[in-house]
């Protein structure tokens, strides 16, 4: 996180600036997240969570789509479902097996159970 606040004026900044925020909030350190969040904003970033993997790094948007595809429902339906794309759906959870650390659909019903 230092590095990060060091590099502030760049954009090399904000990889370990995020990174930061990830480790001290999986660690329960407020203080420390609050501080390398205000650190990741000043260098231009705009983090919607302060988690990088996990469920709790998952937008709602992901997380509606990954629960209806735990639920067994084709990507088709979950489009329909959710007024979305299949295309929309599709990235949606290409974003949500990175996050999960999963690599298929046959996993993510535990990836999510697990939290």
């Amino acid at each position: 996180m230092d590095l990060g606040a060091r590099l502030r004026a760049g954009s090399e900044a904000r990889d370990p600036l995020r990174r930061g925020l990830d480790l001290a909030s999986r660690l329960g350190s407020v203080a420390v997240a609050t501080r390398a969040r205000r650190e990741l904003e000043v260098a231009g970033g705009r983090p919607r969570s302060d988690r990088l993997t996990g469920s709790e790094s998952l937008t709602p948007a992901e997380l509606r789509v990954a629960t209806l595809a735990a639920g067994g429902l084709s990507n088709p339906q979950i489009a329909g479902e959710l007024f979305l794309t299949r295309k929309t759906v599709e990235w949606h959870l290409q974003n949500v097996y990175r996050k999960l650390e999963i690599g298929s659909r046959a996993q993510l019903a535990d990836a999510l159970g697990r939290a």
